[in-house]
């Protein structure tokens, strides 16, 4: 019985929450300059992540850009290599 009145206590105020956001997130005066605080930290990562691989790769370690073109290569690799395995499973 508690826990009845617990959750429609709780889907009341989770639909009276859900309306109020939706209205406040479909205003311009709110999304233009959410929008232009996104703009401006996804340009700072950016930045970020430029200067990070620049660091790393003045230390001579790989960049991320590195490995992961060192792991696309490893992955090539292990599938000529099963396909090579099998090829010679249906010849034996």
């Amino acid at each position: 019985m508690i826990w009845d009145m617990w959750k429609q206590g709780f889907n009341a105020w989770e639909q009276a929450t859900a309306q109020y956001t939706e209205r406040v997130m479909a205003n311009p005066g709110v999304l233009n300059p959410m929008g232009a605080m996104l703009t401006g930290v996804m340009k700072a990562k950016a930045a970020g992540d430029r200067a990070m691989s620049a660091w790393w790769s003045l230390c001579g370690l790989p960049t991320r850009r590195d490995q992961e073109r060192s792991l696309h290569k490893l992955n090539q690799l292990e599938s000529r290599l099963l396909d090579l395995e099998e090829q010679l499973r249906e010849r034996a």
